[in-house]
């Protein structure tokens, strides 16, 4: 009989030749157990997903609750069910009013891609600009958007009429223009190493899409759900998206996406062509369930204020080591620069022996990220920066 970790190599499509392939047999808080009995500290939370950490007992309450109710029933937006209506009306609570409608998905690339279509065919436009560095998702609309050559050079042609601008350069602004659909960003930009935007420069973008009609869509897949000290990244700069796209910690754990605009936007859908999207189980209603339950979860337990107090913590007790050339950090999401893509390397690899896990950033080969779950404490906090440093002294 073959083991996992043969069955592993031989029959599951893997999306890289050199995985991390640790066996986890258990997770509970911030750390995950291998089937040696190796306790590791996780300081990726999935890429941002185990916000709550692993095992938070009212999520996993709402969703035994659910499976005792009802699983899949029908394709979405058939049936009215109580896990989406719930959720639906929590996230209206939350949001300004041209925020107040949400079609359920299954990730964060199908949310791109709702978002997307909606886009155009709200404004009768084709046109998409998108920026450089950028991280939007795997699937072919969600890849054409994307902002790096080297993962879509493969996959060509893909979406055409793409525009690509780059974060952060005002200069480049003017091009957006009433060709222009919509404009698609991060407001934060997650993969290329926690970059945050410039003052007024979202309100900057804004303006841009009103004075044209444009959408201003943004893509929180990885930066919400109080990642960066508020529940939604848009709320530090003060702007409001046109379509908001959520994944990743927003199921709780659970697979979930959406994609959420105002009613008048999103009736588009419905009609010229009738199921302008659909999708079979997004907003399952456990998947459901579980969002609701986390939501209240980190609002009870106030894991969102605390995000950027033990962000600024972990940048205090490292931002001193000679190793270190900067860090960026918005919340519990930290982007660090060393000084080389080789040090950077043997870092990692030296977390890896020592069972801390970190992960790299797709679009910055010289840094890596820091993003433990929001319910990590201060003991934590400096017992993990304590080896973080212990790793770096062996790069000197």
């Amino acid at each position: 009989m073959l083991t996992n970790r043969q069955v592993f190599y031989q029959h599951l499509g893997l999306p890289s030749d050199v995985p991390l392939a640790l066996e986890i047999v258990k997770a509970e808080g911030i750390y995950l157990w291998d089937d040696q009995g190796n306790r590791y500290t996780d300081l990726v939370s999935g890429v941002s997903v185990s916000n709550l950490g692993h095992g938070n007992k009212a999520v996993k309450q709402a969703i035994t609750e659910q499976l005792d109710a009802y699983m899949h029933l029908m394709v979405y937006g058939k049936y009215i069910q109580s896990p989406q209506t719930r959720l639906a009306s929590k996230l209206a609570e939350r949001m300004p009013e041209k925020l107040d409608c949400t079609y359920f998905v299954n990730s964060g690339s199908e949310a791109i891609e709702g978002a997307l279509k909606l886009a155009k065919r709200y404004t009768g436009r084709t046109e998409i600009i998108s920026f450089k560095n950028a991280y939007h998702g795997g699937t072919h609309g969600a890849l054409s958007v994307g902002g790096n050559e080297e993962m879509k050079y493969a996959f060509r042609p893909l979406l055409p009429d793409i525009r690509q601008l780059n974060f952060n350069e005002t200069d480049d602004i003017d091009q957006i223009t009433d060709r222009t659909a919509c404009v698609l960003l991060e407001p934060i930009q997650a993969e290329a190493g926690i970059i945050i935007p410039d003052r007024n420069y979202l309100k900057k973008l804004r303006n841009r899409c009103d004075e044209t009609g444009s959408l201003l869509l943004f893509d929180e897949i990885q930066m919400g759900m109080g990642r960066t000290g508020k529940m939604f990244c848009y709320e530090h700069f003060e702007v409001i998206p046109d379509i908001l796209c959520l994944a990743k910690a927003f199921g709780g754990g659970m697979p979930l996406g959406a994609f959420i605009s105002s009613k008048k936007i999103m009736n588009t859908l419905t009609h010229n062509p009738a199921l302008g999207h659909i999708t079979t189980f997004g907003g399952h209603p456990v998947s459901c369930a579980a969002s609701l339950a986390a939501i209240n979860e980190m609002e009870k337990m106030n894991l969102i204020e605390g995000a950027q107090p033990k962000g600024n913590l972990f940048v205090s007790l490292l931002q001193d080591h000679p190793c270190i050339k900067k860090i960026r950090c918005k919340g519990l999401m930290l982007g660090i620069d060393l000084e080389s893509v080789e040090k950077t390397t043997r870092l990692v690899d030296c977390f890896r022996r020592n069972r801390i896990i970190v992960d790299r950033f797709l679009f910055k080969a010289d840094a890596f990220r820091i993003a433990p779950p929001l319910i990590i404490n201060e003991e934590q906090i400096r017992e993990t920066a304590k080896a973080v440093l212990s790793c770096l002294d062996k790069l000197s």
